[in-house]
């Protein structure tokens, strides 16, 4: 939208003084990010999890992200 013409029909929009969020969802549209890190794990279990994880066809580090969230859950 670099165009000022194109940029022109939103400067009449007009915003109401209220709205009413009675009924909004706290955090409807909030997806969790994923933090990238670096995990140091033993080679014998990296390849388990990989193995694991192709037959499952899910990624190795998906079905970890899994596992651990089962684990964390059942604490």
């Amino acid at each position: 939208m670099n165009n000022t013409k194109e940029r022109e029909k939103f400067d009449d929009y007009k915003m109401l003084d209220d709205y009413d969020f009675s009924e909004g969802v706290r955090g409807r549209f909030y997806k969790p990010q994923k933090i990238p890190t670096t995990l140091r794990l033993d080679n014998d279990i990296i390849l388990y999890f990989k193995k694991l994880a192709s037959e499952q066809k899910v990624p190795y580090q998906t079905l970890i992200n899994a596992l651990l969230r089962k684990e964390l859950q059942s604490l």
